[in-house]
């Protein structure tokens, strides 16, 4: 397996953003942690896990959790943000309000 850089993992949350019509978090120290903790997951697992949730590390047990999570886009639109903070809404990016903790979607099944 080819080892991802934290550029092309940077270059990536960029064209998930892109894609979603969301804004990466612009709080730069924020951004790379996230955003090494993205790159150590995708050379571990092989799948961009999401740093901020324990994962199984089997893509079929992760997949609610690779990002961008199932969860993004509800939590982007209730609270402006995703679990993480590292996706925001539009608005919440215009505010430049900090990310802050909210709620976890997710089952705790998992």
């Amino acid at each position: 397996m080819k080892k991802r850089s934290l550029e092309e993992t940077r270059r990536f949350i960029e064209q998930a953003a892109r894609h979603y019509g969301w804004v990466p978090v612009q709080d730069q120290e924020f951004h790379d942690q996230i955003a090494r903790g993205l790159t150590e997951n995708v050379n571990r697992y092989g799948y961009y896990l999401c740093p901020c949730r324990d994962g199984e590390g089997l893509r079929q047990e992760d997949r609610d959790i690779i990002c961008p999570c199932r969860y993004a886009a509800p939590d982007i639109d209730d609270h402006g943000q995703c679990f993480c903070g590292l996706f925001l809404s539009p608005g919440k990016a215009r505010e430049g309000s900090p990310v802050s903790q909210i709620p976890e979607r997710r089952p705790q099944n998992y």
